[in-house]
């Protein structure tokens, strides 16, 4: 690596610094978003000719335009839509902190995309038994990992809000955990016996003395707690035991609203036990009742004239 490329790369990890210091302080957002709003301002500096201070203050919205098109060209719309979010926050941060002087934010070109035109998909129980399955209860890592599938399977929890689960956030006592959700929301959610036996097990049986503060860590030291990342790969990792294809974590938490619907819960028991803030969020479900859609459903013709 050459000297200039040295600097360079000691620019952005400066400014991006910065700019998650800002999103903590000003925005007041979580960690797993300001670490996901870093990466992508990370990226979107490096596509800038060097050097990246002096290139950031000439910023245009064409430059800006420019690398949102070639950058997500050949991505999924979900992913697509994050960079997006995560740009504009950044160019919101460099109006703010003076590094430009006009705001850039309206050169992002929005992603198409309809809001409920997917289809919500479950797992089957025996597909679910399976995952579980694959963890050898008898290792650190076993217990560790079937005790994370299990907060995801039974209370439909966030691959993030796994990862922020502290050791103080079970009450034992009343069997309720307390979950850190989006907006720094707090909830408290009944502890399933499944979920808690598995959490003693890893708690009691195998995970490290340390100072990490949430529950689950990694399991080589130096013991860090485990990232969103992490909990996909666990996911991940689970399913090549399974000889399932990849499935991804968000499945089982559309596995337990597809269960609660079909058990005769309402919409808003789902939203509720989901903790959707928005009643929309959780009408997508509507497509996979059964019961609901029968209703709906006209009869088929049989041709009787009769």
């Amino acid at each position: 690596m050459s000297m200039d490329s040295a600097a360079s790369d000691a620019v952005v990890d400066a400014i991006v610094a910065e700019f998650r210091l800002w999103l903590e302080r000003e925005r007041g957002l979580s960690a797993a978003t300001v670490c996901c709003y870093g990466k992508q301002a990370r990226k979107f500096l490096s596509w800038l000719p060097d050097p990246a201070d002096s290139a950031v203050q000439q910023l245009d919205s064409t430059q800006v335009t420019s690398f949102m098109v070639a950058y997500c060209r050949d991505r999924k719309a979900s992913s697509a839509k994050a960079t997006v979010t995560a740009v504009r926050a950044f160019l919101r941060y460099l109006h703010a902190t003076g590094w430009v002087r006009v705001s850039l934010v309206g050169a992002v070109p929005a992603v198409a995309g309809w809001r409920l035109a997917s289809l919500p998909k479950g797992l089957d129980a025996a597909v679910v038994t399976r995952l579980l399955d694959t963890c050898d209860r008898d290792t650190f890592v076993g217990r560790r990992d079937r005790a994370i599938l299990l907060l995801l399977a039974r209370l439909g929890l966030r691959g993030a809000e796994v990862a922020d689960v502290r050791v103080g956030d079970v009450d034992w006592r009343a069997g309720e955990i307390t979950i850190r959700g989006k907006g720094n929301r707090l909830d408290r959610l009944p502890l399933p016996i499944d979920v808690g036996e598995a959490m003693v097990a890893y708690l009691t049986a195998g995970r490290p003395v340390c100072d990490t503060r949430t529950v689950f860590c990694t399991a080589r030291k130096p013991y860090r707690r485990l990232s969103a990342s992490a909990i996909r790969a666990i996911m991940g990792r689970a399913c090549r035991g399974a000889g399932l294809t990849r499935i991804g974590a968000h499945r089982l938490r559309h596995t337990l609203a597809t269960e609660m619907l079909r058990a005769g819960s309402s919409f808003p028991e789902v939203g509720q036990g989901l903790r959707h803030r928005n009643n929309l969020a959780t009408s997508i479900y509507a497509k996979v009742d059964d019961n609901v859609l029968r209703m709906l459903a006209r009869p088929w013709p049989t041709g009787d004239r009769s």
